[in-house]
């Protein structure tokens, strides 16, 4: 019997997490799964209104306390390395909290497995459809091309995705994935399988992904690949540069925009550094269980 482990981040949004938990015990129906849950609470100031769960399929629910708020992607890479050492498990799925990471998907990175699972090291939920308005829409297209660009790679998807214990090991000994999630994946695996994901409604409250958030995601995926990137963004500088120089000062805007755009890669990077993910359990508080009715 596999065992997979539902990795959750949430900051304050309990509600979500509890609405999600249940539904996701209305999916796994499946016999030849173990499945638990492992909620990340990253430094919530927003207690745990610790509503007792009525799960038939889960196995357990745990929650790993952190000390300090570090975001999703740094409390994902947290979690992992923490159940590398701590647990036991065949996979991980990581997936947001909120509803827009569908449960009923889940099914299908089983399917995937039980047909190829020999084959099979990661799984991608790669988004064909989204929700938000048109004008998101048009700037995320805009993100995937930039990226593409940039990295040579087009990346349709989040945090929501399926590891083996092989890829869990081979990500752990990269300290990109400090950096971005996803960006991490495409730098470390060629072979990625995928499922076709529809980004689903939030059940509380206003979507997080707003247009500062995705210039974030997008810089941070590109920071992964810096070398790459500093090597193109130095290439536009200097072409930048030249046209100004022969033609108008005014493509010095250009310039100045590129060179900002090197610096703050830079910083980015700074990051990558596999020390802070080493040290990344000194933030873990504590595990306790979810309380079951």
């Amino acid at each position: 019997m596999r065992k997979f482990l539902i990795i959750i981040p949430v900051y304050n949004d309990w509600d979500s997490v509890h609405e999600l938990i249940h539904n996701i015990d209305k999916e796994i129906t499946s016999e030849n799964n173990k499945v638990s849950i492992l909620v990340i609470n990253d430094a919530s100031t927003q207690e745990n209104p610790n509503k007792s769960l009525s799960i038939n399929n889960i196995q357990s629910v745990q929650i790993l306390n952190l000390l300090n708020n570090i975001g999703h992607c740094k409390a994902i890479a947290t979690t992992i390395k923490f159940i590398k050492d701590n647990i036991d498990y065949d996979y991980i799925i990581p997936m947001d909290g909120d509803g827009e990471d569908r449960p009923e998907e889940i099914k299908d990175f089983f399917k995937i497995i039980n047909e190829e699972e020999e084959s099979t090291e990661i799984i991608t939920a790669n988004r064909i459809k989204r929700s938000e308005g048109f004008l998101f829409r048009i700037c995320y297209q805009i993100h995937k091309l930039i990226t593409f660009l940039l990295i040579g790679a087009v990346v349709r998807f989040g945090n929501y995705s399926c590891l083996s214990k092989k890829t869990v090991n081979k990500l752990m000994a990269d300290s990109s994935i400090w950096i971005s999630y996803s960006g991490s994946i495409i730098k470390n695996f060629s072979n990625i399988k995928s499922i076709k994901s529809i980004r689903g409604t939030r059940y509380f409250g206003p979507s997080k992904m707003n247009f500062f958030n995705l210039i974030k995601h997008s810089l941070s995926i590109s920071a992964v690949f810096k070398e790459s990137v500093l090597v193109k963004s130095a290439f536009l500088v200097l072409i930048f540069g030249l046209i100004s120089y022969y033609y108008s000062a005014y493509f010095l805007i250009g310039c100045l925009f590129a060179w900002i755009f090197m610096l703050y890669i830079f910083f980015l990077s700074k990051n990558d550094d596999i020390k802070n993910l080493e040290k990344s359990l000194e933030n873990v508080k504590s595990l306790s269980d979810w309380p079951k009715r």
